[in-house]
């Protein structure tokens, strides 16, 4: 059975936002960091897809396994996921994606979960015309949940305080959904990625020149303390309105210097000006690159309650 052959039906994808609300409208459930996963059971053969139509049947037996022992036939969307500790780690989970031979994959020695969140199909009816809290009330009523398979739980209200709180617990974030959406394939603002990000304190070193209606400056260059250095940590180019854009600006223009204070990164040179270290931001971000830079860094204001000497890379523990 191929994803073609049994009606493929592409998967609904999340729209990633900066904005967090609470909605009666909506659901929140957590987002998790593993293989997304489409679950085909027609006539007692059941197929695992990727969201690419690649199968996945060799790389996780276990879960094949499960779906067999179910009743009906059925389209079932999820995610596959692996854990580290209570934490989804994508990285562990790599170690299971990486074998595609079932008697190497039960011997891995990493337990893989699947948990469901939406049904697509019921013996033969499908229910993408649905509004969401009815598929996910099928959903729940028409598979026994034992692992390695999970129900996707979630909050009706309260979507500001769940991202928090999957922020506080070390969760990649939440996905917010509309209620009453039906299922429709590729992207969609029916449902919205509520991404944790990282943030912390860094000294400003310099700043680029504005380009099109902007005033001030263009993007800050910001770095932190390494061992005496100051390190180069990448641009900062959003974040910003107006009022922010004319202060900072006048606070660069007065410590402009000929020379950087950085002393370590790859430094831009076209259209930089370069400032005493004095200045600290605030700055929240997705990641650290490999190369030691913040990727989508996005500015939230200034610090004065630090010294700039003291602002270092945070790590987690």
């Amino acid at each position: 059975m191929s994803g073609r052959d049994a009606g493929w039906i592409p998967p609904m994808l999340a729209t990633l936002t900066a904005d967090r609300f609470s909605d009666p409208g909506w659901i929140y459930e957590r987002k998790l960091d593993g293989e997304r996963c489409l679950v085909h059971s027609e006539r007692g053969k059941v197929a695992l897809y990727s969201r690419n139509r690649h199968e996945l049947n060799g790389s996780y037996p276990e879960l094949v396994d499960a779906i067999a022992a179910q009743h009906g036939d059925f389209v079932l969307d999820g995610e596959i996921v692996a854990f580290d500790g209570n934490v989804t780690s994508f990285a562990r989970l790599q170690r299971r994606m990486q074998l595609k031979e079932p008697r190497a994959a039960r011997r891995s020695g990493v337990a893989v979960y699947l948990y469901l969140f939406d049904l697509l199909r019921l013996d033969g009816r499908d229910l993408t015309g649905l509004d969401l809290r009815r598929r996910k009330a099928l959903l729940r009523e028409s598979i026994k949940y034992a692992d390695p398979l999970r129900y996707t739980a979630h909050r009706n209200r309260d979507g500001v305080a769940y991202a928090e709180h999957a922020c506080r617990q070390g969760w990649e974030g939440i996905i917010a959904k509309r209620a009453d959406a039906p299922y429709t394939a590729g992207r969609s603002k029916d449902w919205l990625k509520f991404k944790c990000v990282a943030e912390q304190e860094f000294v400003i070193g310099g700043y680029t020149d504005p380009q099109g209606s902007r005033t001030g400056f263009g993007a800050l260059l910001i770095g932190y303390y390494d061992n005496g250095d100051l390190r180069y940590a990448g641009k900062v180019g959003t974040g910003y309105d107006r009022r922010t854009l004319d202060e900072v600006g006048r606070r660069l223009a007065r410590l402009e210097q000929r020379e950087p204070a950085f002393t370590k990164g790859h430094l831009p040179r076209a259209g930089v000006h370069w400032v005493k270290p004095r200045l600290i931001g605030q700055v929240a971000f997705s990641e650290w690159t490999r190369d030691g830079q913040l990727r989508h860094p996005r500015f939230q204001g200034l610090r004065f309650d630090k010294d700039p000497h003291d602002v270092v890379r945070e790590v987690a523990r």
